[in-house]
């Protein structure tokens, strides 16, 4: 009994954590907005990429009259990963965890795209996973030559 009671205390606090910050992205107006057409995945593979244990990262800075100032993220999987099965639950976790970190982190008007991996994406852990995602923007970021325009 102890142990149920103290997981739902746990979970109860994750649940709150979350809250808030999904309050602080609504009123920070910024929006995740899905890519969906294969032009922009391509657009965003030519683009910058950061590859981390979970998955790999492509970002790219939209031109400015491209598509307004949401950010747009998408995700991918292939058939390396295993089976429908498989894929689906890697995609699942990657888009819970581009909503958890993505409106604190991300930048306007620009793309991203998270490539799963096999094994990594659906194995690691989701706490490892959101410090990977939270690393890559920090260094597609950081290196930024787009910064002082």
């Amino acid at each position: 009994m102890m142990d149920s009671a103290t997981r739902t205390a746990a979970a109860d606090r994750t649940v709150a954590d979350a809250i808030p910050d999904r309050a602080a992205s609504d009123v920070s107006g910024m929006r995740l907005e899905t890519l969906r057409k294969r032009a922009d995945f391509l657009r965003a593979a030519s683009a910058r990429r950061q590859g981390m244990p979970g998955f790999l990262l492509q970002a790219r800075r939209r031109p400015e009259g491209e598509a307004g100032q949401a950010i747009r993220v998408g995700f991918t999987c292939s058939k390396k990963l295993g089976n429908a099965v498989t894929r689906n639950r890697a995609k699942r976790r990657l888009r819970a965890l581009a909503r958890e970190v993505m409106p604190g982190v991300a930048r306007p008007g620009w793309d991203y795209v998270l490539v799963g991996r096999p094994g990594a994406t659906v194995e690691r852990g989701f706490a490892e996973l959101r410090a990977d995602l939270a690393a890559a923007l920090a260094r597609v970021h950081g290196s930024s030559r787009e910064a002082g325009k």
